[in-house]
């Protein structure tokens, strides 16, 4: 039955006592009506829909448990089996009030938590059901959200490894030397972090069961060495870009498909300090009178940052994760990137030294590509890469990797593409590969190819092949060389062999769309022939696209060229 403790402010608390026989029904009910608003709030940020009575008993079970240890509430195993089925039933019963905002019916599913309980409502007279995912994506809008401090946003309340991380950090950092611990082995400092936090748990009077105390140790150090709550996004293989829109707005790319994440910032300081230890690393700065940086991470992984007064809405961090998979030509062919024929004409191509530039959208696949025909490239040739930010993966023993550098606070220093591309002519480069295409250097990488280093490769931003050329001739025009537009185009023709256009289609796969043959001038205009393109003819039920990988049956204008490599023979068997 139930007992009276007194608790440390001299309030009475409600408890079961640990006597033989538990609490009797009606108390047991009352109870359960007390604890049902807490449970609804614990319990409904991990319903995914489609939950059944066993998983909400877990979960309910889980969250009582605290709730006990909370409010002094002794329970015996009758009385802990018996509240469990109560607050399952009244749960359960609970959400009728969501299903009913899911048919329209605003008053009756606007009632608060503490009003879904019906004290006269008898568990076995409650329905026994499925929660569907809608009733839990309402539950989650009706209950998890609050009024912020000061903020006409909604917002969530903290969670309990939340306010115990607000409260034990400063605590942490007064018994540690933060300069030490960022040297220190992460096994070596987690060990010695759980030890104080265990301390300081135990000082505070702070309850956390083992899994929740596991996570806030590895919050409170990925805040002091990593990326705070972006880590457990880097970690995710699945993951390909992280998109940091402020402090509550971080969406991933997985999949080709955007997704939005539950990962969040404390507030707009909190993504600040995170884009200063990024790109302190390398020597750099960001403030206001440095608003935009371009910066990787120590495994490669590109990032741009760009905060007010540029970025209206808060400091904004986007990464292009470094990737650790391989990807080969192979790889791409069963991923049903392009067909085998496609791929081994491309291994062709790469064998004879043609210069090929890459071109497609943002984040449609370029340097996914350009890596995996680098590849191909003999081990004997030295290769000379430049790029804004060093993120290709060649695997090739002779390489001299070059990096842009932006001017220093003076305004001073910057060193362009266009720099070491020159610089790169001097070096004896077998082949050059130029990360991106983007303004004036064009005309030197042109230049280059032109005058010996056959085998180059490089890639741009267009939609199309032909627009591919456009872009080109308008960023010769950039370089400030007064050229008539034949003579420029007569130049690109000459440098340019193929053009692969790849792009991210709408089911999130990437394809190789088109593969362009640059076969010389028809009077002022620059004359191509495709030799492979996709072509779409639908999808399937799964949201798939549906389409073949069709050879335009052309010989190709490189057939000789092959022959010099003595692989025509080969070429001609896959066009």
């Amino acid at each position: 039955m139930f007992s009276w403790l007194s608790s440390k402010e001299g309030e009475d608390v409600p408890a079961v006592s640990n006597g033989s026989r538990g609490g009797t029904q009606p108390e047991i009910q009352e109870l359960a009506v007390s604890m049902l608003p807490r449970v609804a709030k614990a319990i409904l940020p991990q319903l995914k829909g489609g939950e059944t009575r066993g998983r909400l008993a877990q979960l309910i079970k889980g969250v009582i448990a605290d709730i006990a240890i909370e409010d002094r509430v002794e329970l015996n195993l009758l009385d802990q089996r018996n509240l469990v089925t109560a607050l399952l039933n009244r749960f359960i019963d609970s959400i009728g009030g969501v299903d009913a905002l899911a048919r329209g019916d605003s008053a009756a599913a606007a009632r608060e938590p503490e009003d879904w309980a019906d004290p006269g409502l008898e568990p076995d007279e409650t329905p026994v059901r499925q929660i569907s995912p809608e009733a839990a994506a309402q539950a989650n809008a009706l209950v998890l959200y609050e009024e912020s401090d000061g903020d006409d946003e909604k917002a969530r309340p903290k969670t309990k490894i939340e306010v115990a991380k607000e409260h034990l950090q400063p605590l942490l950092l007064e018994r540690i030397d933060a300069g030490l611990a960022a040297k220190m082995d992460r096994v070596d400092l987690q060990r010695d972090v759980s030890s104080i936090v265990g301390e300081l748990m135990q000082e505070e009077q702070i309850h956390l069961n083992q899994r929740e105390k596991r996570e806030l140790v590895d919050d409170m150090i990925n805040d002091m060495l990593g990326l705070g709550p972006l880590e457990e996004l880097l970690a995710d293989d699945r993951v390909t870009d992280i998109m940091v829109n402020g402090p509550k707005q971080v969406y991933v790319e997985r999949g080709g498909k955007l997704d939005l994440t539950k990962v969040e910032f404390r507030d707009n300081a909190h993504v600040m300090s995170i884009a200063s230890r990024i790109v302190s690393r390398i020597g750099r700065r960001i403030d206001e009178s440095v608003p935009l940086v371009d910066a990787r991470l120590l495994d490669g992984s590109r990032v741009n940052i760009i905060i007010p007064p540029l970025a209206i809405d808060g400091p904004s961090i986007s990464i292009r994760k470094f990737a650790k998979k391989k990807i080969t030509l192979d790889v791409m062919e069963r991923q049903a990137n392009l067909s085998a024929q496609m791929a081994t004409v491309l291994r062709i191509a790469s064998r004879s030294r043609l210069n090929i530039l890459i071109s497609g959208g943002t984040g449609s696949g370029k340097t996914t590509l350009l890596n995996a025909l680098s590849r191909l490239i003999d081990s004997r040739e030295r290769i000379v890469t430049i790029e804004d930010a060093a993120e290709l993966q060649l695997q090739q023993p002779h390489v001299v990797r070059l990096e842009t550098r932006a001017p220093n606070l003076e305004g001073t220093g910057e060193i362009t593409m266009r720099h070491l591309l020159k610089n790169t002519l001097r070096m004896r480069p077998d082949r050059i590969i130029l990360g991106e295409i983007r303004g004036e250097e064009a005309i030197d990488m042109l230049q280059a190819m032109n005058t010996g280093h056959d085998g180059s490769l490089s890639t741009i931003h267009a939609n199309r092949p032909r627009e591919a050329l456009t872009r080109l001739e308008n960023m010769v025009g950039m370089s400030g060389i007064n050229l008539p537009p034949r003579a420029v185009r007569t130049q690109i023709a000459a440098a340019v062999h193929m053009i692969v256009q790849i792009s991210r289609m709408r089911d999130g796969i990437r394809r190789i769309t088109h593969i362009s043959e640059i076969v010389g001038m028809e009077e002022d205009i620059i004359s191509m022939q495709d030799l492979f393109w996709f072509e779409y003819k639908g999808e399937d039920r799964n949201g798939r696209l549906v389409g073949d990988f069709v050879s335009g049956g052309v010989r190709p204008h490189f057939t000789s060229r092959a022959a010099y490599y003595g692989l025509e023979q080969l070429l001609v068997e896959n066009v």
